[in-house]
Formats: structure tokens, sequence, C-alpha cells
């Protein structure tokens, strides 16, 4: 005799709310649960934080717009508390859970789970590994905790995607005892890079690339969906030049800043993580599409930042091509890789060999959205099934 399963009132389907907190921005959404995956009730932003342009945005499912305004947020928490008055005031049903992206859980947050007072301790002893990230989600899981206070929050870590690296890309060059301590590669943009798994599902092949860029970028090399490689290492500051981060450095660089410049460990964290990057290139401006704009009109300092950054996107991605034996699939995501069709160009530049190339007909290139707020959410629900047994 044949059953159908049951449907579920919509009604009685808790709602997630996820928060995704970057360097200088907000992303958030409200979630249910929809047939076989996560459905948004509304996603907004709140972007220029800290910064003088600064805005705040929410959107509906199909793409109206519910609240959009230019003002001043001093911080992830000050927005955090007018998502909450707008949830009020909109009547929106009390979120069951609240799931937030942490960026590097150091060597001991590895996995994706609850919130306690001991998993908040270990960011906090964990700040050093992602000096630019964690500070401000620790504010904003503290805010949250006290306006959600009666529901179950649960952290989803960008490295957690990266467990399954080989020694020989985890360990780096340095004695056994710094790795024993947590000096390894960790890799990040996990949940980004896993959001296209979820998204491509029996579409991605065996061997795939993906480069998340934005303002802050790494690639990551996928075998059979897993991660066997990625450009970022210990820190978020590794890998390819960024907005403001200058990437992987000589380390003899830094030995010469330290004894020549006398800079000290602050001031070479200011240095390398917001004043080099693309911004060293081009006398301080990150924004891709201000430097695409200077470049078109010949600013030859912009000219410098793209080529330098395209550059080491496709080295990066020949390199995996090595590793990988080819690449079935090379998907760009982010701001940049999204939007920025020049970059696109640029970096597909010369890899015609690999069967790569910007607006390609045999769909080996692709950009698409990433979903890293619903990712979260699916972490959220399967955690909060997995406590009710």
């Amino acid at each position: 005799m044949e059953t159908h399963e049951k449907t579920a009132d919509p009604s009685q389907i808790p709602t997630i709310l996820v928060l995704n907190s970057g360097s200088s921005s907000l992303k958030f959404g409200l979630f249910t649960h929809s047939g076989a995956d996560e459905a948004w009730l509304l996603e907004g932003s709140a972007e220029g934080i800290g910064r003088g342009d600064g805005s705040f945005s929410i959107k509906s499912p199909d793409g109206r717009v519910l609240l959009q305004q230019d003002r001043v947020l001093e911080s992830q928490t000050d927005a955090l508390q007018m998502l909450a008055r707008v949830l009020t005031e909109q009547k929106y049903e009390r979120p069951a859970a609240v799931g937030h992206r942490v960026v590097h859980g150091g060597p001991y947050l590895r996995t994706h789970q609850r919130l306690t007072p001991e998993v908040r301790q270990r960011l906090q002893d964990a700040v050093h590994f992602a000096p630019l990230h964690i500070p401000p989600a620790l504010a904003l899981i503290d805010e949250a905790s006290k306006i959600f206070r009666d529901v179950p929050h649960f952290a989803c870590f960008d490295t957690a995607f990266h467990a399954t690296l080989p020694p020989r890309a985890a360990q780096l060059a340095l004695p056994r005892r710094y790795a024993e301590a947590g000096v390894i590669r960790y890799g990040f943009h996990g949940l980004s890079y896993e959001s296209l798994v979820t998204r491509l599902g029996a579409d991605l092949p065996p061997r795939a690339v993906f480069a998340h860029l934005g303002n802050g970028a790494s690639l990551c090399a996928l075998q059979d969906g897993k991660s066997i490689d990625t450009s970022m290492g210990m820190t978020p500051t590794g890998g390819v030049p960024m907005g403001t981060r200058s990437g992987d450095l000589d380390p003899g660089v830094l030995l010469y800043l330290m004894r020549v410049e006398k800079l000290d460990a602050d001031a070479l964290e200011t240095l390398l993580n917001r004043q080099s990057g693309l911004a060293g290139y081009a006398d301080g401006e990150s924004d891709m599409q201000a430097l695409e704009k200077r470049a078109a009109a010949g600013d030859a300092n912009a000219l410098l930042a793209l080529d330098a950054f395209a550059t080491a996107v496709r080295k990066t991605i020949g390199a995996y091509a090595a590793l990988l034996g080819g690449i079935d699939l090379l998907v760009f995501t982010g701001g940049i890789g999204e939007h920025s069709e020049e970059i696109r160009r640029r970096v597909c530049a010369g890899l015609a060999f690999l069967g790569l190339s910007e607006g390609d007909q045999a769909g080996k290139v692709r950009a698409i959205h990433t979903e890293e707020e619903k990712q979260i959410a699916r972490h959220c629900r399967a955690l909060l099934r997995a406590a009710a047994g």
C-alpha cells in the first residue's frame, strides 16, 4: 500500500535566525524549513559598519525591498539591535535558534556546535588566529545572546570544511612542535565552499576549483567534493593578495620590517591586514569597482593591482590543476568573483590549455552565488534535530 509522508504545518516549523559576521558588514537571514531545504523568510545586510557611508537593508524572498536606509552604524551590535527591532515591529516569529558564522575557532573548535560558555572561552583564546574577525564576532554573539536569551545559539566555523586537508597540505614546514600547538593550515571560506558543493549536488565533477573572491579572497581544490588544498593558511591573511591583506609573503620581508623598521607585532598586524593587498598597490584603494574605473582611465597603479590580483589567482588555479591532474569545473563566487567580468576574464586568460575560458560554451567555468547563510541554517536545523533526539 502506498504511503505518503505527512506535510508539516508551516506554522509549526521553527524559524532560524542566521548572523554572518564580516570584518565591516553583517549579513543576516531568517529561515524556515520548506520541502527538503531551508527557505528565506527575509534576508538583509548592514554594510559599511564603522564608516560614514553605511547602509541597512532587508528584502523579502521575492526580492522586494522591505527596508532600505542609509545610516551610520558604529558596530555590528548596533546593526543587530536594529534588526531585532524590525523583527518585533513586523511581528515575525521569534527564532527557535540563532546561528553564527565564525571565521576561526582555533585548533580545538573544528566542528559546528552549540555555543556554551566553554566554547565562547575557546573562541576568546583563539583571537590571535583571526584578529580582524573574532573580536566583532564575539561582541555580536554576546549581544545576540542577550536579545535572544531563551534560545540555543550555534557556532558554524569556516575552518570546518577544510578538516579533510591531507597532512601535506595542513602541516607547515616548521618543527613538529608548532603543529602540535595549532600552527597549521586551517583554510577559510569553508561555509561558502560547502554551500557550492550542496548547490551543485550531482553536477559537481570529481576535480573542481572554487575561487571565493571578495575583499577577502581564497581558492580551494576539491577532489570528489572534499577540500584537499586551499590558499589561505593559519589565518585569513595568507594566500592571494586581497582588498587590504597582503596574502603570502617571503618570511624574510617580515624579518626586514622587524629589524630595519622596528615594527612590533601590532604594527605588523596593521600593515599586513589593513594597509596591504590591493590597497598597497593602489595608494589605499581596495574597492574593485573603483579600481576597475581607475584602470580603464589608464591609472598605472590600479592596473598593477588588477594584474597582480588576477595573476595570483590564475597561478593558484594552475597549481591546483597540477595537484588534481586537471580541472573539470572552475567556480567563481564572492562579490568580485560573481560580479567582476573583468577579473574573471583576466584570471582565465592563459588557462585555455586547461579547457578554461571566461564565457566558455562547455560549462567548465561558472559564476555562482554563494549561500553561506542558508548553509548555516542547514547546520543549525540538523543540530536542533540531533539535540531533540
